[in-house]
């Protein structure tokens, strides 16, 4: 029997990219004032919902999804966490 997950995916630059985007931002916040921000660094957020028979088996999907399609392993790192799992509704009559 399978349960739907649910997972947040966080993608970042790993610390020895340089991160144009993140030094925009960083720009833009101290024009505005934000004199006390530092290393500002852009990434990516993913929520996805899936099925599998365990939490194992979930955290194996994710980490096989994020190493072939969502992160570049060359230049950024991964994480995951699993919200919650949501077991199959059942059926009476």
């Amino acid at each position: 029997m399978t349960q739907t997950y649910h997972a947040r995916i966080y993608v970042t630059l790993r610390p020895s990219v340089l991160d144009p985007a993140g030094t925009a931002v960083q720009s833009g916040l101290k024009h505005l004032g934000y004199d006390n921000v530092e290393g500002v660094r852009i990434g990516k957020y993913v929520e996805l919902t899936l099925q599998a028979a365990t939490a194992d088996e979930a955290e194996s999907q994710l980490d096989r999804m994020c190493d072939q399609l969502l992160a570049n392993p060359v230049i950024e790192n991964y994480r995951f966490e699993l919200v919650d799992a949501i077991a199959p509704a059942s059926v009476s009559n």
